[in-house]
């Protein structure tokens, strides 16, 4: 049977395509795959890679993104760091380079926050927490990712 291995790549459309590679390469630790310039029929293109086989890909349009929440009030995607103490160190670099970025919240199976890139989108970012065998509290901060969501 087939099976497959992934999310191979997220599309993200924004204004200032430099702006957005910048703060995904320098802030985020995304390394830059390739660009490819516009041409008459196509615009311009930014594929960085988020680790492992998977990518974001950039698309530079006249009309500025969506930045609204999803139905749980999270980002509806997100990136992930190896560690909890990766997650508060990178916490702190967003903060000292003036960006957006939210509290890292305890969920059952991860640590996340939501951070805001240049354009205003939400983006989550989560440590997975080590598995344990007994069942895994929570803080409860009344957001239905905090009860059974990982």
């Amino acid at each position: 049977m087939l099976e497959l291995h992934g999310i191979n790549h997220l599309t993200l459309s924004t204004t200032d395509i430099d702006r957005l590679v910048t703060y995904y390469t320098e802030l985020l630790g995304a390394t830059l795959a390739f660009e490819r310039a516009a041409t008459s029929v196509d615009p311009r293109v930014a594929v960085i890679d988020v680790g492992g086989a998977d990518h974001l890909m950039i698309v530079e349009t006249a009309t500025a993104p969506t930045t609204d929440l999803d139905p749980l009030g999270r980002a509806g995607w997100g990136l992930r760091v190896g560690t909890h103490a990766q997650l508060c160190e990178l916490r702190e670099q967003i903060q000292d380079a003036g960006w957006p970025v939210g509290q890292i919240e305890t969920l059952p199976t991860q640590w996340t926050m939501t951070v805001r890139d240049p354009d205003g989108r939400p983006v989550d970012v989560r440590a997975h927490r080590p598995r344990t065998t007994s069942t895994p509290s929570t803080t409860g901060h009344g957001n239905p990712d905090s009860r059974n969501m990982p």
